[in-house]
């Protein structure tokens, strides 16, 4: 298994208007706030991005199913194999790839009625960077987006479709059909830098059919009958 940090992206490709932030609840700058980003960062810094506990939630409107993060609040299970950085638990003297999971920070549980608040005011907050309808399904082939991911695009480098297949410096795929709203995945795979510009994830210049393609696998996986 490998893991590879890849080369930062630059120009963004996608142009949607910006909306107004979201109002962020007392209660879930309480909950999320020492560890998440519930606001934009006004000038996001390459130290900000090594130093945070967990990742960005400012957009998470845009990025979640609301049902998901209703279930994944009450039983959180890991996302990031090896955490928000990967090589903070790699384990000494043995390939970068081998890692503590035990030395994971594990995510608090909630009961139902809290995960649900919770959730609600996760949703409210957007980026004004994802158009809900920009993904369009029609004519997309998983298949293909399956090559793409693991052969042509070297998303698996980074990423697990499946568990313990592929790499670990990225979140695991194997739930995002029910984690991610196809849009999101689509605006952040075009261009990963317009969320943060000095995230890791690079921009790799996909046509459009690429995209759907990808996005139209990557949002396959943990459904019923996905390859």
């Amino acid at each position: 298994m490998r893991i590879i940090i890849p080369l930062l992206g630059g120009v963004a490709l996608l142009a949607v208007a910006p909306t107004a932030d979201a109002q962020v609840s007392p209660e879930l700058k309480a909950q999320c706030g020492s560890c998440h980003a519930l606001e934009k960062p006004a000038n996001p810094t390459v130290d900000r991005l090594w130093s945070r506990k967990g990742p960005d939630l400012w957009y998470a409107g845009d990025k979640f199913n609301k049902p998901w993060l209703v279930n994944w609040l009450q039983k959180p299970t890991p996302i990031r194999p090896g955490g928000v950085l990967w090589f903070n638990h790699a384990k000494p003297g043995e390939p970068r790839d081998t890692l503590d999971t035990a030395s994971v920070p594990k995510h608090p549980s909630f009961d139902t009625a809290t995960a649900t608040k919770m959730a609600d005011a996760l949703m409210t907050l957007k980026s004004g960077l994802v158009a809900p309808d920009l993904f369009k399904p029609e004519g997309a082939n998983p298949q293909m987006g399956k090559l793409a991911f693991t052969k042509l695009r070297g998303c698996v480098a980074c990423h697990q479709s499946a568990p313990g297949e592929g790499g670990l410096s990225g979140p695991q795929l194997y739930d995002a059909g029910a984690r991610l709203q196809p849009s999101y995945v689509f605006a952040y795979t075009q261009d990963p830098q317009k969320f943060d510009r000095y995230i890791w994830m690079p921009r790799l210049t996909l046509s459009d059919q690429d995209l759907t393609r990808i996005t139209a696998y990557v949002t396959s996986l943990g459904k019923e009958g996905a390859q």
